[in-house]
């Protein structure tokens, strides 16, 4: 055992030795190539500065002719039209994936070669869903028992159904609303079934607000009648009232109808088009990827370029010595 502690120790230091030789050997070449780059950087450095105006430049221009800008529309489809402004929507981006710049300047759109990508899709709001509606209130409960709340908030069945949407097109020049909204806007209420669906709607409301008002005038007339009794009375008599009375649900009904008048108005406005705007916000220039960065891309992509074919005529001359040096 211990004429074997010697030799190992022996083994361990000669191992300990080689690593240290390899890692120095390592650190020298590493020294090496860089010094090398560093010779080599040197020895070529007007055609770097040449390369990297030349990339800044046609960076330049390719930044200042080559844009992009986000467009959003926020919506709400009305009439049971919301399956209809989807489908919609697919067919004017199939219609610019196939390249059909006649359909779309036959819709209205100006500029059909500018107009990019176009999709739709739904603001997650369930507190607006769920709002004075208990059917809705009861589907989420019912959905949200089977899974994760937030993948059924967002799942298509439930999505789909809230009030308001974004459409979203990119364009790769500055657009008005009168070039783009409006002829996308006017393509989206063409329907005529979803015409006749408005009329129906809006001429219900009507009928309903009428008679809210006549009914909302026969209980002021009541009310009236109630106030001109009480002020004929002498002021040193009493008055009692029944329990029964029903004046206090009266007011209360009184109450509710112009709350629902109130309601009325408002979804008359919401009610002005089958496809209503909500808001409209144009020209965002898009930054994400390379928009913008081409003045920094293309001299990093020529400075990369020129570095590839130095490497490989460098390889290529030291094989074509080898070779040379073997054949002889």
């Amino acid at each position: 055992m211990s004429s074997n502690s010697p030799i190992n120790s022996d083994n361990q230091e000669i191992d300990l030795a080689q690593i240290a030789n390899k890692v120095n050997g390592i650190y020298d070449s590493l020294l090496n190539k860089l010094f090398r780059f560093i010779l080599f950087v040197k020895k070529n450095i007007i055609l770097f500065i040449v390369l990297f105006i030349v990339g800044a430049g046609i960076g330049f221009y390719l930044d200042k002719k080559v844009k992009s800008y986000d467009h959003q529309v926020i919506v709400s489809p009305n009439f049971g039209s919301i399956d209809y402004l989807y489908a919609q929507i697919n067919l004017v981006q199939s219609k610019v994936n196939e390249g059909d710049t006649v359909f779309l300047k036959k819709i209205g759109i100006k500029n059909a070669k500018k107009f990019g990508k176009i999709e739709i899709k739904p603001i997650v709001d369930v507190y607006k869903f769920i709002e004075n509606n208990k059917e809705n209130f009861d589907l989420i409960k019912l959905l949200a028992e089977d899974g994760n709340i937030e993948k059924v908030v967002e799942n298509e069945l439930t999505s789909k159904n809230y009030p308001f949407h974004l459409i979203t097109f990119k364009t790769s020049k500055v657009t008005s609303e009168e070039e783009t909204v409006l002829p996308i806007l006017n393509f989206l209420n063409e329907s005529d079934y979803f015409k006749q669906m408005k009329k129906e709607y809006l001429n219900n409301i009507q009928i309903k607000m009428q008679a809210n008002d006549t009914t909302i005038s026969q209980i002021d007339g009541l009310l009236n009648q109630f106030k001109n009794r009480m002020n004929s009375n002498h002021s040193d008599k009493l008055i009692y009232f029944n329990e029964n009375t029903q004046l206090n649900e009266v007011i209360i009904t009184k109450d509710n109808l112009l709350k629902e008048q109130s309601h009325f108005r408002l979804t008359l406005i919401r009610y002005e088009k089958v496809i209503k705007e909500i808001s409209v916000i144009l020209n965002n220039k898009n930054t994400k990827g390379t928009n913008g960065k081409m003045k920094f891309i293309v001299p990093f992509i020529f400075i990369t370029l020129f570095l590839l074919i130095s490497t490989m005529i460098n390889f290529y001359k030291k094989q074509t010595s080898k070779i040379e040096l073997i054949d002889n």
